[in-house]
């Protein structure tokens, strides 16, 4: 897949690559929108961006919310945006998924781009057009579905980034390798904690990997309704794990690291029904307990989480589904779990 065709560009340290964005269409006007860490981190290295507006806001999930759409909405109006404005969303997946859902419903639509700054919205999240904010602490419970104008990528930021985010993004790039390529699960397993603790490990491949294997199934499934739903893998319970830990600020788990438990449980699913190995069991969970460590979840918090996999955006008619391996590389979706085999899948990690 020619990723430009999907307006996909990579970046160098330069950024001439995003000169394009402003001489081939004219915009009325600019905002950029970023957190405290991208302002003085990422936002002074682009040294390309024509005339804009700042707007800055604070970082974290807990952002994520309808206050602060009403607070960026508001600051577009103050600037007088129009319809023919842009909006450049540069961070992590807290920007991209609340900066793009704003664009997205502002005067019901102004165009907008994503520069990620972190691996998992490199990877992931500014990927395949899905935005969204939190609400009632259920992830990502209000969004549209909306491409951006592009979607820049320059792996030089992730010098910036902490070590624990870094993992965190590494999750969605072990899930596309579990998903869609067997080959590339093997290959991966050879990276350690200490290349992730290497500022210097060089993630572009890793990264463009990613991005054809999501790209390439939103593009065959853009909305969710068949095929897409793979994507989902470690994530019916993962986002249950993380919504329920969302309220302990002491115990905050990470978007990656509560997908690593959902992967733990959602391959345990996947051998319980008969469509992986023990062996290959197994080795999942080594390599992602080697990666995350193990989180505490307490046996009397599983009946906290089960509910909240209610919300989950894949269910219908009152059954949770789950997207789960038919074999390492391979995933399908729409199954139906019974409460009890999700009782059975958490209460498997607890015990490891």
């Amino acid at each position: 897949m020619d990723l430009n065709k999907e307006h996909i560009y990579f970046l160098d340290s330069s950024f001439l690559n995003l000169v394009p964005l402003f001489t081939k269409t004219k915009f009325s006007k600019i905002a950029v929108l970023v957190d405290e860490n991208t302002y003085h981190s990422c936002y002074p290295v682009i040294s390309v961006l024509p005339v804009h507006h700042i707007i800055e806001i604070k970082s974290g999930e807990e952002q994520k919310n309808l206050n602060t759409c009403q607070h960026i909405w508001q600051k577009l109006t103050d600037f007088e945006f129009d319809r023919k404005s842009l909006l450049i969303n540069i961070g992590g997946g807290v920007i991209g998924d609340m900066g793009g859902f704003c664009a997205a419903t502002y005067k019901r639509g102004i165009k907008f781009v994503q520069i990620p700054t972190t691996l998992l919205s490199m990877v992931d999240a500014s990927v395949g057009g899905k935005l969204g904010i939190d609400f009632n602490g259920f992830k990502n419970h209000i969004g549209v579905f909306e491409e951006p104008k592009g979607v820049y990528v320059y792996p030089g930021f992730l010098r910036t980034l902490d070590r624990r985010e870094l993992r965190s993004g590494f999750a969605e790039i072990i899930k596309h390798c579990l998903i869609r390529d067997a080959v590339m699960w093997q290959e991966i397993q050879n990276i350690s904690q200490a290349n992730l603790n290497d500022i210097h490990f060089d993630w572009t491949h890793l990264i463009k990997h990613s991005i054809q294997i999501k790209a390439a199934v939103v593009k065959e499934d853009p909305k969710e309704s068949g095929l897409r739903k793979i994507l989902n893998f470690g994530h019916t319970i993962g986002h249950a794990v993380e919504t329920y830990f969302l309220e302990k600020d002491a115990e905050r788990l990470l978007h990656g690291e509560a997908i690593a438990v959902g992967m733990i449980c959602e391959a345990w699913l996947s051998f319980h029904k008969g469509h992986i190995s023990k062996v290959e069991l197994e080795t999942i969970v080594h390599y992602l307990l080697t990666i995350y460590g193990k989180v505490k979840v307490h046996p009397q918090a599983i009946s906290q989480i089960l509910p909240l996999t209610m919300q989950d955006k894949k269910n219908s008619f009152g059954k949770v589904k789950f997207s789960l391996l038919n074999k390492v590389g391979d995933c399908g979706y729409d199954h139906e779990v019974t409460e009890t085999e999700m009782k059975e899948s958490l209460l498997y990690y607890v015990n490891l």
